[in-house]
This record gives C-alpha cells, structure tokens and sequence, in this order.
C-alpha cells in the first residue's frame, strides 16, 4: 500500500514536471513533445494542473494510510509480544511455587506413602489365601 502510494505520487509529479517543461503556448498543453487533445484555453490547462495535485494527495493519501497502517501493526505485535513474555514469567513463577509446595508436602508425610506401598496385597505372594479357593477346576 506504501508502495502503491508512493508510485501514484511519483506519477503525478512526473506529469507535472513533463507539462511544465513541455508547455510553450499560453493555451496549449503538451507532454512529452505531444500536443493534448481538448485543451484549448488557459482554464483547460488549469484544470489539468488540479488533476495532477488531486492525484498526488491521493497518492500522499494513500502512503500516509499505509505508514499509520505499519506503524500499528508493529505496536500490536510489541504489545502481544510484551504480553508473552509476561504470562510465560507468571506461569514460571507459579511453576516454582507448585515445586516447593510438592516438595514441603513430600517431606511432611513420607510415613503413610511408604506404608501403603509396603501393605501386601490379598492374593498376593505374601498373603495367607490361596487362589484355588476362587477358582475350582472341577466344575
């Protein structure tokens, strides 16, 4: 869009510059050694000069549009990227919080973790039933 505007502009002043240099005659308009047909009076060539500064503001228009249309897309994206960096801190420092509680609740009750691992389990090598009792080949 930049570009776009800056190429319209360009072209403008090229016009410009090529009427300017090529006119000689009080009432004829020529461009690039050509004279231009339909203008035959001083307010033709007037009116060819507004044309000319309508399209460069339009072309200045348009660059203007797309320097403002960068220039907020860049503080977007430092914005987001700001926020990145913030939530990812927060998140590790709440990552290290979760550590030091898991690791204060590990050594307050290692005693009944041990214990439940250390119970033997019903029908298991340490247990007294045996498992013929729950399964009888005969029938």
């Amino acid at each position: 869009m930049i570009f776009l505007g800056l190429l319209v502009a360009a072209a403008a002043i090229g016009v410009g510059v090529g009427v300017l240099l090529d006119n000689a005659a009080d009432a004829q308009l020529t461009f690039l050694g050509q004279a231009v047909p339909g203008v035959t009076s001083m307010w033709h060539v007037f009116l060819a000069g507004a044309v000319v500064a309508v399209v460069f503001m339009g072309g200045m228009i348009v660059t203007m549009l797309g320097v403002g249309r960068a220039v907020r897309v860049r503080r977007e994206l430092r914005d987001l990227r700001d926020e990145h960096e913030e939530s990812v801190t927060t998140l590790e420092m709440e990552k290290q919080h979760l550590q030091r509680e898991l690791a204060r609740a590990r050594q307050q009750a290692p005693a009944p973790a041990q214990a439940h691992m250390a119970a033997p389990q019903p029908g298991g090598p340490g247990s007294k039933v045996s498992s013929s009792r729950f399964f009888d080949p005969s029938s």
